[in-house]
C-alpha cells in the first residue's frame, strides 16, 4: 500500500499537486529554514483512495450537478448530504493507523517550541489540522478561506478532523466558489497538514506589498493577543503596523481596540457557555481580556523582528506574500505563506 503521508522535511514548493498550496509551502518554508512549526501532510492520494474505496465519486459529481448556484436552498441541500455521506463512512484501517503513527512521532520527537515537554504517545499534545487544497493558492483560484482548520487537536479526534478537512471541499461556499472560478468539471483534491500546535501569546497576519496603495516598499503587519484564527476569520479588530522594507523601520502603528481574544479551552467537557468556532469545535474558546485589549499589541522591536522574517519569505519566493504568523514564548513561528492574488500593480 502506498504511503499517503509525507513530513514537511520531504515536501518542496514543487508539490503542490499533492500536498495543496498550504502543505507544499509549509514543507519549502521548513527546507529554507524559516522557523515552521513541524508537521506532516496527509496527501491528497489519501481523499482520492477514500472516496474511490467507499465509491464515493459518483454520488458527489450527482449532487453537484444538481445544484443550482441562484439558489442558495439546492447549494445548502448538496453540501449537507455530501458532507454527511463523508463523515458516515469510516476511514479505511491502514490510513488510519499511519496518521496516528505520524502524530505519535511528531508530538514525541524534540518539538518547535524549544523546551516544551515532550508527552509520551501523544497523550497530551495538540495540533492544528488544516485543509491544503491542490488547486490552492494558485493566480487563477486561491482556496484560502474558503476550506477549514482545527486548532488544538488532539490524537483522539485527529483521525475524524482528518475527514472533517476533506468534507469541507464542499461546504456552501465552497461549491459556491466551485462555480464562481468555473471549476464545477475541475477535479479538485484536498490534502490536509498536521502540524504542532503553537498556543500563541500574540498571532497576526501580514502582507509583504500593501494591499490597498500597492506600495512594494511597505509591508503591513497585523496583530492580536490569543490565537491567529480570531483574526484570519475578521472576529476581532486587531492592530496594525505599517513598515518600510528598505529601511526596516515603522512607518505607522495603529492600535485596535480588542476585546475578547481566542485560547484553547481549559475545559474538555463540552458546555453551551463555549463559543462554537467551528463544526462543532469545543476545543477553544473566547475570553474577555477587558482594559489589556487597548494595549499595543507587539513592540517596535517585536515588529522589526515579524518584518524580518516575512521579508526573507518574500525574499524566498521571489513575489509578494500574504503569511500567518503566532508568537509563543516570544519565539515567531510561520503557519502559513501564499501568495497576494489581489494585486493590480505587478
Amino acid at each position: 500500500m502506498p504511503n499517503h503521508l509525507k513530513f514537511f522535511s520531504h515536501i518542496s514548493k514543487s508539490d503542490v499537486a499533492i500536498a495543496g498550496g498550504k502543505g507544499a509551502s509549509l514543507g519549502e518554508m521548513s527546507k529554507a529554514k524559516i522557523p515552521v512549526p513541524r508537521g506532516f501532510v496527509v496527501l491528497a492520494s489519501a481523499f482520492d483512495r477514500f472516496l474511490e474505496e467507499t465509491d464515493l465519486n459518483a454520488e458527489i459529481k450527482a449532487r453537484l450537478k444538481e445544484v443550482n448556484p441562484e439558489d442558495t436552498n439546492s447549494v445548502d441541500k448538496a453540501s449537507n448530504v455530501i458532507r454527511d455521506t463523508i463523515h458516515d463512512h469510516e476511514m479505511p484501517k491502514d490510513l488510519a493507523e499511519e496518521i496516528l503513527k505520524a502524530f505519535d512521532e511528531l508530538c514525541t520527537t524534540s518539538p518547535l517550541p524549544a523546551g516544551r515537554p515532550s508527552p509520551s504517545k501523544g497523550e497530551g499534545a495538540y495540533v492544528a489540522v488544516r485543509s491544503s487544497a491542490t488547486a490552492e493558492d494558485s493566480a487563477v483560484a486561491s482556496w484560502a478561506g474558503e476550506l477549514e482548520t482545527y486548532l488544538n487537536t488532539t490524537r483522539e479526534n485527529v483521525v475524524e478532523r482528518v475527514k472533517n478537512c476533506w468534507s469541507s471541499l464542499f461546504t456552501p461556499r465552497a461549491i459556491f466558489y466551485r462555480h464562481e472560478k468555473k471549476l464545477i468539471d475541475h477535479y479538485v483534491s484536498v490534502a490536509v497538514v498536521i502540524q504542532k500546535m503553537i498556543q500563541s501569546e500574540i498571532s497576526g497576519i501580514a502582507f509583504t506589498v500593501h494591499p490597498v496603495t500597492e506600495d512594494y516598499d511597505q509591508m503591513i503587519i497585523e496583530a492580536g493577543f490569543g490565537l491567529g484564527e480570531a483574526i484570519v476569520s475578521g472576529q476581532i479588530t486587531p492592530d496594525s503596523y505599517i513598515v518600510s522594507k528598505s529601511q526596516m523601520s515603522i512607518v505607522d502603528i495603529n492600535v485596535g481596540m480588542q476585546t475578547r481574544k481566542l485560547v484553547k479551552s481549559v475545559k474538555s467537557v463540552k458546555s453551551k457557555v463555549h463559543k462554537v468556532v467551528k463544526n462543532d469545535d469545543f476545543a477553544n474558546e473566547w475570553v474577555e481580556i477587558g482594559s489589556e485589549g487597548e494595549k499595543q499589541k507587539l513592540s517596535g522591536k517585536q515588529i522589526i523582528e515579524v518584518a524580518k522574517v516575512c521579508k526573507r519569505i518574500e525574499d524566498h519566493y521571489g513575489f509578494p506574500c500574504d503569511i500567518e504568523w503566532a508568537m509563543e514564548g516570544g519565539k515567531i513561528y510561520i503557519t502559513q505563506s501564499r501568495p497576494i492574488t489581489t494585486l493590480k500593480k505587478v
